[in-house]
């Protein structure tokens, strides 16, 4: 199983709320590195521990089939050029977007399910399906499973993931992974709508820059005081339409305080109270 890197995850992040500087572009084509022992979080494609460039040994192609349970799979065996010369035990690996030595970003590592001797003659393998990535599904709150593999499946298979708008919505009934648009129980009458939210940089309500893999409100995010009663909210998400009932969900948190909002009640995040992270 892959680990998401930092990069990854910021990269995420920044797709989500719709920030424009530092968007990530997915490349058509992935590789898988050997690393002498763990990338860790922060590795790059320069500094990932990655096997001696010598003796024939580079990057092999690596790719992924669609996602499910929140999951990438590697589809289809990789294969490594055959080795010249002794280069060590790889113990790990990186999925990096270049073919290139030294390069390029890491968006995924892990360790092998057992360490490869690479000495001369040897053709390294991985065989099918060894190697995915995850998005794990955490319990009542989170990415839903459909930000989750679209995410996925935007880094990973450089497929279209469009995140048109955000919005923050309300529900009286505690939501899941599975939750949408049209099955998210939000208030009904006394004035609720949800409240549409602008990419960092916009005007408020809008997001704050992404920082260190994290998302937060950059100011007061209120709705409008309901002119009825809206019942009691027990749950907070964001959709990508401002239209109740529509859209996709993309995260969601059955953990705030339960709220019992009557007419004239204010409902608002302070600045800096909403936050999320992909870690």
């Amino acid at each position: 199983m892959s680990t998401l890197s930092d990069f990854a995850e910021n990269a995420c992040m920044i797709k989500l709320v719709r920030q424009s500087s530092g968007a990530y572009t997915p490349v058509s084509q992935l590789y898988v590195t050997y690393c002498t022992s763990n990338p860790g979080d922060a590795a790059t494609g320069a500094n990932c521990n990655e096997m001696p460039n010598s003796f024939s040994y580079a990057r092999a192609a690596i790719t992924f089939g669609a996602p499910a349970s929140r999951r990438v799979t590697q589809s289809g065996t990789v294969t490594f050029p055959q080795i010249t010369g002794s280069l060590g035990t790889a113990t790990h690996y990186a999925i990096v977007d270049s073919a290139t030595w030294g390069t390029g970003n890491v968006l995924g590592y892990g360790p092998l399910l057992e360490s490869k001797v690479l000495a001369s003659g040897n053709t390294p393998t991985i065989a099918s399906g060894e190697l995915y990535a995850q998005i794990t599904a955490l319990s009542g709150f989170g990415l839903s499973t459909y930000a989750a593999e679209g995410l996925l499946n935007w880094m990973f298979r450089n497929q279209t993931f469009t995140i048109s708008a955000n919005a923050l919505g309300l529900s009286t009934a505690t939501m899941s992974d599975a939750s949408t648009g049209a099955t998210v129980t939000e208030p009904s009458g006394g004035s609720y709508s949800r409240l549409t939210l602008n990419a960092p940089g916009g005007a408020s309500p809008a997001w704050a820059s992404v920082s260190g893999n994290q998302g937060s409100n950059a100011n007061i995010w209120q709705f409008a005081l309901a002119t009825a009663g809206w019942g009691t909210v027990v749950s907070a998400f964001v959709a990508d339409s401002a239209t109740a009932g529509a859209g996709n969900i993309l995260i969601y948190d059955n953990g705030i305080t339960d709220q019992t909002v009557g007419t004239g009640d204010p409902v608002l995040y302070p600045q800096g109270s909403f936050v999320i992270r992909i870690n």
